[in-house]
């Protein structure tokens, strides 16, 4: 009970139990406490990388004072100039464009014989969201097989290389990461996986953790769209921003926490495997890929949910009989109504969520969506994060955003297994130094979308 009280008084602190309001509060834009909110909360994620770095002394602080500054001047291009905040908007445009496409198969092959119209009790989640994943998987696969992404992943690869002193080799890798999985971006750098370093495995890995692949990306514009347009460009641009900043950011926690010290080698080409014989076969094989990733996170979602009500059924009767039910119930304000999964991680995370910026009446459920992408997957976190949005929970416009740069990448447990069965396929040799940075690559993932979002925060006010 000792500990409840403490945790209700951290609760009153932060301002959760301050009034619910039934409008969303709007960013107001630079502020002088949400730059020094923003500073702290910078502070703190580059204080955690330092705490648990393998070589303190061999830090560059001149390369992550050039990530962060990067990363700061692309959020304030991205939010305040306006030529930027045009191509971005365009690019989002473009996404959601494309995204409408996918409806013409979905239609085809749902649509009822009678009405020639998908029936309302089928347009559900599988209907809409999982055949996008396989359409953008074969519109990457055609991409990569006229070599669009490879050209676009080198002009960004040589001017991280020039700019941060990172190897070719690492350099493409973070950039592909921008726009394809943790998995297939390894691809463009096969050859010289074996002689990379300890350092550069790192990277290598903890960028597949931080940034998202396209298939998934459009997925979540829908999630967070809600099937409003509109939406669905403002969260493009967004999340199309947060894959970007995630790169020098991710760059930035690596080389604190395994720092570079052997010589490095700064020129790389970008590989093409896998890509087919023809257009028709890289469709084929983007399809085929496609169909195993949308069946995979219709399994996984299936599964971790059904987890979940378990879970917290249990949690339920053991709040019922201790009476933590109704003091949760009591000291919520609603966002809780028992003790559940959710309402844990809410406040286990809600201390590290307030230091970076989020606004006192939403860390929990902020921390709540960071929880469940760490231990679940970020499918699960972007999903409760759009239900949390279309419901009026948020009481600051900030913190869905913010929210959403938080969540960005693949840093959760089971990529860890996902990346030692993948990159280590690539490259056997490397499996037992893969196994001993897998921890640290999730949590170097994880900081840096913190990073990327405390940023926002700061900007937005």
């Amino acid at each position: 009970m000792k500990r409840i009280a403490m945790l209700l008084a951290f609760m009153t602190l932060c301002g959760i139990l301050s009034a619910q309001s039934d409008t969303v509060v709007e960013s107001t834009g630079l502020t002088i406490m949400g730059v020094l909110r923003g500073m702290l909360g910078m502070l703190v994620i580059i204080g955690i990388a330092w705490l648990i770095s393998s070589n303190r002394k061999a830090v560059k602080w001149s390369m992550v004072a050039k990530g962060l500054g990067l990363q700061l001047v692309l959020a304030l291009c991205i939010l305040h100039i306006p030529f930027i905040q045009t191509v971005f908007e365009y690019v989002g445009r473009a996404f959601v464009k494309v995204l409408s496409f996918t409806e013409a198969g979905t239609e085809f092959l749902f649509s009822s014989m009678d009405t020639g119209v998908i029936e309302s009790p089928l347009v559900n989640f599988a209907i809409t969201i999982l055949p996008t994943i396989i359409f953008f998987s074969a519109l990457t696969s055609v991409l990569f097989y006229f070599g669009i992404i490879q050209k676009v992943v080198s002009i960004l690869a040589k001017g991280m290389t020039k700019l941060m002193g990172l190897s070719g080799a690492e350099s493409l890798a973070v950039a592909g990461n921008i726009f394809v999985g943790q998995t297939e971006s390894p691809l463009m750098i096969k050859a010289y996986l074996d002689k990379m370093n300890r350092s550069e495995i790192m990277l290598v890995m903890a960028a597949g953790m931080a940034t998202l692949a396209g298939g998934v990306l459009a997925v979540y514009i829908k999630v967070l769209g809600g099937g409003d347009p509109v939406q669905e460009i403002l969260y493009a641009k967004h999340l199309l921003a947060a894959s970007l900043m995630a790169a020098p950011g991710v760059v930035v926690v690596s080389k604190i926490i395994v720092p570079q010290t052997e010589p490095i080698e700064q020129n790389a080409e970008v590989g093409r495997e896998r890509i087919g014989k023809n257009a028709l076969d890289a469709i084929s094989n983007g399809t085929t890929e496609g169909i195993r990733l949308a069946v995979n996170v219709a399994g996984m979602l299936l599964v971790f949910i059904a987890f979940i009500a378990m879970f917290n059924f249990i949690c339920m009767k053991v709040g019922a009989w201790t009476g933590l039910n109704e003091i949760i119930a009591n000291s919520t304000n609603g966002n809780y109504t028992e003790l559940s999964l959710q309402f844990m991680l809410g406040y286990l995370f809600a201390p590290l969520v307030w230091l970076i910026g989020v606004a006192g009446p939403d860390i929990d459920l902020v921390g709540r969506v960071i929880g469940e992408k760490l231990i679940m997957t970020e499918f699960i976190g972007y999903v409760s994060l759009g239900d949390l949005k279309a419901s009026g929970a948020f009481m600051h416009q900030k913190s869905i955003i913010m929210a959403t740069y938080a969540l960005s990448g693949f840093a959760n447990v089971a990529s860890i297994g996902i990346q030692l069965g993948g990159i280590g396929s690539l490259a056997p040799g490397k499996r037992v130094l893969l196994s001993q940075l897998g921890f640290r690559a999730l949590v170097a993932g994880a900081l840096a979308s913190l990073l990327s979002a405390t940023i926002i925060g700061m900007i937005l006010g």
